[in-house]
């Protein structure tokens, strides 16, 4: 007898994403996660800029599902967001 395949959501973060943007970005994902029971959540990230503020966010959307037994997947990183993510050793965190 197989798993049953794990709950997913998805849903994309549109940039530019400024420092103030943080806390309601992360409150309406972890109602979003909280309401859905997920355990995985694909985050669609194409488009937004790869700078020090957006793998903060992810940082802390990762951390946040991750206290609701769930882990976010990301969808769509530029190349720059990735290299971005492995220079600040994040790339086992938050990429697919």
């Amino acid at each position: 007898m197989t798993a049953p395949a794990p709950r997913t959501i998805a849903f994309a973060i549109r940039g530019p994403i400024a420092r103030a943007d943080l806390p309601g970005l992360c409150a309406r994902v972890c109602e979003l996660l909280e309401d859905s029971g997920a355990q995985v959540a694909f985050c669609e990230v194409d488009g937004v800029e790869p700078d020090a503020v957006t793998v903060d966010a992810l940082a802390r959307l990762q951390l946040a599902a991750r206290r609701r037994g769930c882990r976010v997947r990301l969808r769509g990183a530029s190349d720059d967001l990735r290299a971005l993510l492995a220079f600040m050793g994040l790339q086992d965190v938050l990429l697919d």
